[in-house]
């Protein structure tokens, strides 16, 4: 691809990398020796420049509604992309391109731990994270339940703590106040799945379920009007949602939790966190005591001052 600016590259000053290439805003954060860490860098930013000219080449395929026959991609990030994706291709409108932020997350980290030994890795895709944990070792994550807060220490609700011997290596959130568009109205779901892709994925679907369809207080338009190369084409997506009664968001966030409990039946997900004006709905993980903690009550696992289940 030419005619566009290159990829930016940046030591920040607390020492974690930043890559920037387009619409794709990375950052690598590493805990290790220092000789490791400079290897991380490296290979990172190598893969990176990478990434966004190879899917550019399959963009039409990527954009297209996932399904049983649609054609494998040709690059490693489009590959994860569409595997992300099937599981739920059967029963929802999504396209590879839903997965896209945790896919590329987790391909830069895969060219890391390729590389270097460190003892924690995380790349964090505007929100969308894989990680590395060697044994012993955790990462204390915090959680927001409104996506259009800020991403600073004030915002955070709550948090979680994902360690060594937890399944979970990959967090995703959306919502529709997000960076992409949403076909549904929750402020923030954020999901925790083996691999950043599947979150990615998950989150999207998830989100897309906390719905109240034909509510006059929600505010639609179709998603080609403000991105007319959008891979929702003429769906109509969320862009406003006015104050709900609390019998309105309890029935919105009850699809959406069934829809998390579905896929972690599946084995799709590990837990999800399920926000909407201020009423948060907890799908606890089945095999972790350490993944998720509780402020406001004892007895759970959740880490989140909203907290009503």
């Amino acid at each position: 691809m030419t005619g566009r600016e290159r990829a930016q590259i940046r030591l920040l000053a607390d020492g974690r990398l930043h890559l920037n290439d387009g619409p794709i805003d990375l950052v690598v954060d590493a805990s290790g020796e220092p000789i490791e860490i400079k290897a991380a860098h490296v290979a990172a930013a190598s893969r990176f420049v990478e990434i966004l000219d190879e899917l550019c080449l399959e963009l039409p395929l990527l954009r297209a509604r996932a399904g049983r026959d649609s054609p494998t991609p040709s690059g490693p990030v489009a590959r994860r992309m569409m595997a992300a994706v099937l599981p739920f291709a059967a029963e929802v409108f999504i396209t590879p391109m839903a997965a896209v932020a945790g896919s590329v997350a987790e391909e830069t980290l895969a060219a890391i731990t390729s590389t270097a030994k460190l003892s924690r890795v995380s790349v964090n895709n505007g929100g969308d994270i894989a990680i590395h944990l060697a044994k012993g070792k955790s990462y204390r994550v915090g959680m927001v339940t409104d996506i259009s807060s800020p991403f600073d220490r004030e915002s955070l609700s709550g948090s979680f703590r994902i360690t060594s011997q937890d399944h979970s290596r990959g967090i995703a959130t959306s919502g529709w106040q997000g960076r992409s568009f949403s076909l549904g109205i929750a402020d923030a779901v954020t999901v925790l799945a083996r691999t950043a892709a599947m979150a990615d994925a998950a989150a999207t679907v998830i989100a897309n379920a906390i719905d109240l369809p034909g509510h006059d207080a929600v505010v639609r338009a179709p998603a080609c009007d403000f991105a007319p190369d959008s891979d929702l084409g003429g769906l109509l997506v969320t862009r406003h949602v006015n104050s709900l009664s609390h019998k309105e968001i309890r029935a919105a966030l009850a699809k959406g939790f069934a829809a998390a409990q579905a896929c972690q039946s599946r084995g799709l997900i590990d837990a999800a966190v399920l926000c909407l004006q201020g009423v948060t709905r907890v799908l606890q993980p089945r095999t972790s005591d350490n993944l998720l903690r509780s402020r406001s009550r004892l007895a759970s696992e959740i880490d989140c001052e909203t907290c009503h289940a």
